[in-house]
Formats: structure tokens, C-alpha cells, sequence
């Protein structure tokens, strides 16, 4: 394996919606995100503080899914490089490198992952005009980082080291049922992908920075009032040191508000292995609702039905 790094951060999620209206409306009067480029059926939805042109994209559709995940390289010779070390170990990949049409432009390509996720790399991306929140702003400042569920995780984990030179952080393990998640990192943050053990392909949760502990429970505090359906939370995890507040979307998705992402010494960095049976690796504060079997299947999320190439708008 090349050990050079040539992803370099997260970007965006994209999510497939039946009912497209009410998750617009979700994502932007309640969540707090902007609705920076719609389009027939489409939506670019923009966090205030990140230079990313959009941190969720909406897309009208006859079934829920998750269409795709965008992460960043530094520059078209990083881009060309992971697409020809992905072909020569035999990955799909569903378009060549080329400029991109969607909005801020940019270099970059898209690949079938080993559950048959949709990923895209790109670089040279226009920089959104954005801004640094004000004190008591309980909007995102950027995507944070996403889950996704895999019934093969260990293969799956295995692939994103092996191919894109992702980073073990920490893993959650359990007596009974053995490891269930570990945490991915590209950079010096904790991580920007983690990947859960489900009982099938689906996304288990996007997370969403804001600007700190005061704006997070505010945020949190407007949902909870708004009535929207709260999974778990608030709390702090052990593994990250990360705030948490997990709510559902109207489509069933889960969203996380979150801040203080821990950031590690990538030097000095090893691995935990945390045994979230002890309630304070889930939660350090003990102020959230206790994991249970109802809250953990929130998040196994409908089943994403076979391999689907996302289209390129």
C-alpha cells in the first residue's frame, strides 16, 4: 500500500428523498443549514461556517437512499493518483477523472466502495464566501463526520486502510457481540468516517459541527421544542471526547449535532479499543438516555437496495 495520504477531508453527504419538500424544509428552517443552489428536485444546502459549497445535497427520488459521499483531495495529481491506485486493484470505477458540473466545479471522480456505496474524490473545488459564526448561533458550522452501516464491516474498514489510507483512531467493542465500530480518520481530527456492524448497507448517521457547547444545546434545546424525534442525547462520548445529540430526520435519517471534536498527535497516536458496555464510554457525562436495543436500531436505517450510480448533478 502507497502510505501517502491523498484524501484530505470530508465534504458532503448526498441524500436520496420520496417526500423532498418536507426534508427541504426540515434541513433548512430547523436544522439550520442554507439553501444555497436548488434546482427542480434537487438541493445544495450549505453549512455558514464551511468553505464547502454545500454540506447535503437533496435529491427527489422514489426511494430513500444515500446517493453519495464526497471527500477532498489537495490537488489533480492526488485526484489521478487514488483513481490509478484504485483501478489497479480492480475497483469499479464509475467515472474516469474529469472536471466536475456541480457547484464550485473542481477535478474528481467516483467509485463503487465494497458495499457498493457511490464515493466521490475531488479537488480545485470553488471556495464558498462563508463566515465565522457569532456567539449564540445554533446553526452548523460544517459536516463534522458519517457513519455508515455494513453487515461485513471488518472487510469493509479493512478496505478503506488498505485502498484510501484511512486512519484507525478507536474502536467500540462489546462482550457479547464482539467490535462494532471504528472510527476512520484523514487528517488530525478524530474521525471523518466511522463504520458501524448493521444488519445491512445503509447510512447510520451525519454529523454536524457547531460553533461550541453553548450553541449545541441551544440547537438541541430548538428541536426538542420544535418536536422533532430525539434518538439519544445530549451527551459526550469517550471515543472523539465529542458532544452528541441525535435526532431523526423526517425521512428516518439520523442527524447528529455535535462539537469538540477531539484532535489527535497523528505522530503520537495509538488506537483504543473501548468496551462501550461501561456506560461512560458511551456517555462520560451521564446525561443521556441509556443505549438500549430500540435506541441502537434508530440508526440501522432502511435497507440501500443494490448498487445505484448517482447522477452527476
Amino acid at each position: 500500500m502507497n502510505d501517502e495520504r491523498l484524501i484530505t477531508h470530508l465534504r458532503h453527504v448526498d441524500l436520496a428523498v420520496p417526500d423532498y419538500g418536507r426534508q427541504l424544509d426540515f434541513y433548512t428552517t430547523m436544522w439550520g443549514l442554507d439553501a444555497e443552489t436548488t434546482d427542480d428536485g434537487i438541493a445544495f444546502l450549505a453549512a455558514a461556517g464551511s468553505p464547502e459549497q454545500y454540506s447535503v445535497r437533496l435529491r427527489k427520488a422514489a426511494e430513500k437512499r444515500l446517493d453519495l459521499i464526497a471527500f477532498g483531495a489537495a490537488d489533480e495529481a492526488g485526484v489521478n493518483a487514488l483513481a490509478e491506485r484504485l483501478g489497479r486493484a480492480g475497483i469499479t470505477l464509475i467515472s474516469e477523472p474529469d472536471r466536475l458540473r456541480t457547484p464550485g466545479g473542481g477535478y474528481g471522480f467516483r467509485f463503487f466502495d465494497l458495499d457498493g456505496r457511490t464515493v466521490e474524490v475531488s479537488c480545485d473545488v470553488a471556495v464558498r464566501q462563508h463566515r465565522k459564526l457569532e456567539e449564540g448561533e445554533s446553526v452548523p458550522v460544517k459536516l463534522s463526520h458519517v457513519v455508515i452501516n455494513s453487515p461485513n464491516p471488518e472487510a469493509t474498514v479493512a478496505f478503506y486502510e488498505r485502498h484510501l489510507n484511512f486512519g484507525l483512531s478507536d474502536t467500540l467493542m462489546h462482550p457479547r457481540m464482539g467490535s462494532m465500530m471504528w472510527f476512520l480518520r484523514t487528517n488530525r481530527w478524530h474521525h471523518s468516517l466511522a463504520i458501524a456492524r448493521g444488519p445491512h448497507v445503509s447510512l447510520h448517521h451525519a454529523s454536524f459541527e457547531m460553533r461550541g457547547i453553548d450553541e449545541y444545546m441551544r440547537g438541541t434545546g430548538r428541536l426538542l421544542r420544535g418536536g422533532v424525534e430525539k434518538v439519544w442525547g445530549p451527551g459526550r462520548h469517550m471515543a472523539g471526547n465529542n458532544t452528541f445529540s441525535y435526532f431523526l430526520d423526517p425521512h428516518g435519517n439520523t442527524v447528529e449535532y455535535t462539537t469538540e471534536l477531539e484532535e489527535l498527535d497523528e505522530d503520537t497516536w495509538h488506537p483504543h479499543l473501548y468496551d462501550f458496555s461501561d456506560p461512560a464510554v458511551s456517555d462520560r457525562w451521564g446525561t443521556a438516555n441509556p443505549m438500549t436495543e430500540f435506541v441502537a436500531r434508530q440508526s440501522f436505517n432502511h435497507v440501500d437496495r443494490g448498487v445505484f450510480v448517482a447522477p452527476p448533478v
